[in-house]
Formats: structure tokens, sequence, C-alpha cells
């Protein structure tokens, strides 16, 4: 419970402590071993989907906005910490305050597949992308747009076979009509991280090392999980992430455009 609490409230430990009448260091013991307990768990409720979950969700991505293939959607949001004692400028983010910057894949459901959360604020989107387990299973497993496909924004640095971006510059109707769908599709984790910060400790500035948020972030995503799996009422938490920085276009040279025009000549 004491857990629970600081989860949703993102109060002070101490506050929490004389709230519930026990002292900060009970509340911290707690919300230690609670957040370890959760992530023991992580197997059972934060994995990869099976190749029915991937049918599941092309299926509903593709009623919902017309966009084939996609298993996924990917982008990346901040935590705000307090500032760390050690590499304190590696975790200055754009907007010139600290953070972790979370990288997070959801499915048509707003469930979380993956989420990488150990990267500080001034790392780019693109570099956690590349650098993440997924990015690494995809460029082995994935061949085709069979397999499935990533949606993400222009702040990730190259339209490959496994992840598309929209187009920079559209230049036909086709493209504009692709363009639409895409963002339509993946506006979905823009939603799912307005639900996921009803755990209010990830609105406010977390006051713990940097190691001991990235821990709390993951276990409040699993969190999110099961509240899902439990059937919970999202209505009224439908609203834009707040908490991001926003996102650079990318300007460099694009890989994957071959599937991205077919795509578009195909279906739009």
């Amino acid at each position: 419970m004491l857990v629970l609490r600081f989860y949703a409230s993102g109060s002070f430990l101490e506050v929490i402590g004389n709230t519930m009448g026990v002292d900060k260091g009970t509340v911290s013991r707690a919300v230690t071993n609670v957040t370890e307990a959760l992530l023991s768990k992580k197997d059972q409720f934060l994995r990869w989907p099976t190749q029915d979950d991937m049918m599941k969700s092309k299926r509903a991505f593709f009623m919902r906005g017309g966009f084939p293939g996609v298993i996924g959607c990917v982008d990346g949001t901040h935590i705000r910490i307090q500032d760390p004692t050690l590499d304190e400028l590696t975790y200055v983010n754009r907007k010139g305050w600290h953070s972790i910057n979370v990288q997070a894949i959801c499915d048509h459901e707003g469930k979380f597949i993956n989420i990488e959360a150990q990267w500080p604020g001034s790392t780019h989107d693109s570099h956690i992308f590349r650098m993440s387990d997924v990015s690494l299973y995809l460029e082995s497993h994935n061949r085709s747009v069979d397999d499935g496909i990533l949606l993400g924004d222009s702040g990730y640095a190259a339209c490959s076979r496994y992840l598309l971006t929209p187009y920079l510059h559209p230049a036909t109707p086709s493209q504009e009509a692709f363009n639409s769908a895409h963002c339509k599709t993946r506006s979905t984790i823009e939603r799912v991280f307005g639900w996921w910060k009803r755990f209010h400790v990830l609105h406010g500035e977390i006051r713990m090392k940097p190691g001991k948020v990235c821990r709390v972030i993951g276990a409040c995503a699993i969190l999110h999980n099961i509240a899902l799996l439990l059937k919970e009422d999202m209505e009224g938490d439908d609203q834009q992430d707040g908490n991001g920085v926003g996102h650079i276009n990318y300007n460099g040279p694009e890989d994957g455009r071959v599937l991205r025009n077919f795509i578009t000549t195909t279906y739009f």
C-alpha cells in the first residue's frame, strides 16, 4: 500500500510515511522491495508478442487507421529526475531539465510490449532504438512486411524495413494519405503515455538516483499492463503525453524507402 501510494501520488517518501504512520526508511525499503518484486514478473506481463498476438495487432491497427502490417508503435518520453551527482550533464535534455529518456513500444490495446528505461535525457530517440534489443532482434528476424513493422515519428533517423517513419516532404496525394494514416495509427503510443502517467510519480520529479528511477519506471509499466489485463477503465485518462520534449525531424539519408513507397502505392 505504501508503494502504490508512492506510484500514484509521487509524493515525498517522508510525506507518505507520515500519512500511513511509518518512518521514511520503511517507505524507502518498501519501494525497493515491491519494485523488485514487480520487475521479477516482467516476462509474464511485459513481453514481445507471439505470432497470434501480432496477427491481432495487425488487424486492429489496420481497422483503426488503414495502415497494413503494424505490430506496434514506438516513441520516447522523458521522466524528470532530480539532479544526479554523477554524469550530471548527460541527463540534461533539450529543454534543459534532467530526465531519463524512455523508449516504449505498445500494441493495439495499449499494452507495452517493450520498454527501454536506462538512457540519460540527452540521448536521442534514434540512438536508443538503434542500440535496443528490439532493433537487434528485428534486424536479424524481420525479412518482409509480413513479419510486422513498427511505426515511429520523424525523430527516428532511418526508415527501415521494420521501422517506418513518415515522409518528410510528401509530394503526392498518396504520400499525404500515407502520412495521415501513419499519424492516426501511431498516435496510439501518445494516448498510452497519457494513460501510463496516471501514475503521478512519472509526472513530477522523481527524487532518487537514476538507476532506481529506471526500475520504478519499469515497475509502473508492468502495473499499466496489469491494469489493462484486468480491464481497468481508462476513460478520462485519454490525454497526450505532457512530459515529452518533442522531436527533431531527421534530415539525413533514409533507408527502407522501397518498402514505404510500396505500401504507399498499394494502399494509398
